[in-house]
This record gives structure tokens, sequence and C-alpha cells, in this order.
């Protein structure tokens, strides 16, 4: 059984070993493990393939990226990108302004 998405696509999730091995539990099948010399090309792989409209992907995955794979990640909505700590615990959160204008379109100001 793959992971399905409200509009039926399906998820992808990206990872070191710890990471993938969690999602596989709760019971995503479309789950690679990655390593810092395979990251950005798994990544952008999974961002081609038209079957995903979610992929979540570790920090450390983030941190792999080229500039213009980030700025392609952040400005995807299909397939929406979301990065997850890494299980170091390093991790960058985006603001809730930065997402909300990101998914959304919408500015929130405070």
């Amino acid at each position: 059984m793959r992971s399905g998405g409200a509009e039926g696509g399906f998820t992808a999730v990206l990872g070191e070993r710890e990471l993938a091995i969690g999602f596989r539990l709760i019971g995503i099948k479309d789950v690679i493990e990655v390593t810092p010399a395979t990251a950005a090309a798994e990544f952008q792989k999974a961002l081609a393939n038209e079957a995903y409209s979610l992929v979540v992907a570790s920090e450390s995955v983030r941190r792999a990226l080229t500039e213009s794979q980030r700025a392609q990640a952040e400005g995807s909505l299909h397939p929406l990108v979301v990065f997850v700590p890494s299980p170091t615990g390093e991790y960058e959160m985006e603001s809730l302004a930065t997402l909300a204008k990101r998914v959304l379109g919408v500015s929130l100001q405070v």
C-alpha cells in the first residue's frame, strides 16, 4: 500500500536511515534512504515524479541541495515539499508567515 494524498497523489520521504525506518513503520512505502552524496540527485528525482503530491525530506537533505534546488523546493506546490528535523536534532524552522506565503499565497501580518 502506498500513501496517497487527498488528490490521489503519493507521499515520498527522503532522509537518513533512522528517518526512513520511522516513516516505513507508519506505513509510507515510498521512502528513499539518502546520503549527503546522493541527497540532491534523489531529491530532484522525487520532485520530478508527477505521482508525488507531497515530498517530505530531512533537514540534512535541505543542506545538501544547491541554492536553485532550495528555491525550487520552496516554490513548489505540486508536489508540496516539507522539510522535517533530522534525527540528529539539527534543523532550521520555517516561520509560519513564510509557510503560509509559500503554501497558500497569503501574507500574514501581525
